[in-house]
């Protein structure tokens, strides 16, 4: 039977994903909406690339965090009945909530960024050992290419071989959600993929900040 606590930590694991980190930080300390400027994605990439680090990396922080923190809400809010397969897919629910805030947050008009970084917070809290592989991987092909796209959906792509071949994770649930990242993390940027294709895809400006440039 779902308890009234595990309602209630579902119910706030959408609430934690639906801060609007970068639209509140926009509004409030530069006066714009961030969903107005750059791509138009309400998330840490857009924010950095429109407002440069100092806004943008609080941003990136805070959605990492905000999922992390909805995962562990089953610290406090379980059920003791649960089988080990029934809690770890309790995890992955509340995970997946806190990204579906995100991508549509009621405190945002439901209008929200693509989740990628409240994503890293669910693998950060369900695969910790495998999250810093996926991280060292991540920041060599940033280097190497500058492009933030192409970083996600090939970090998301090898994701499943590292939690499956290299750490050799076998409780299903873990198994098809690492899956289900390499499948996601390409969906959400399918604009990303045509412009890769034809080649406009902007590389990466770290620091600067850009709106007036835009504007």
């Amino acid at each position: 039977m779902i308890t009234f606590q595990i309602v209630l930590a579902l119910l706030l694991a959408y609430l934690l994903g639906s801060i609007p980190t970068s639209v509140w930080i926009g509004k409030w300390f530069f006066n714009l909406d961030i969903r107005t400027h750059g791509s138009g994605n309400a998330g840490a990439t857009n924010t950095i690339r429109v407002l440069g680090l100092k806004a943008g990396i609080p941003v990136l922080l805070f959605d990492v965090f905000k999922a992390w923190l909805a995962v562990h809400l089953s610290t406090w809010f379980t059920n003791p009945a649960f089988s080990d397969n029934q809690a770890v897919i309790y995890w992955i629910i509340l995970g997946g909530l806190a990204v579906l805030g995100h991508v549509f947050p009621i405190f945002a008009g439901f209008h929200g960024g693509k989740g990628v970084a409240t994503l890293v917070g669910v693998v950060m809290a369900l695969y910790p050992a495998a999250f810093f592989v996926i991280l060292v991987f991540f920041i060599l092909v940033m280097i190497a290419t500058r492009i933030v796209s192409v970083s996600s959906i090939s970090s998301s792509v090898i994701f499943p071989f590292v939690v499956i071949f290299l750490f050799h994770e076998t409780r299903p649930p873990l198994v098809i959600l690492a899956i289900a990242v390499a499948l996601f993390v390409p969906y959400t940027h399918r604009e990303n993929i045509k412009r890769l294709i034809k080649g406009t895809e902007k590389k990466f400006d770290f620091g600067k900040n850009r709106l007036k440039k835009q504007d």
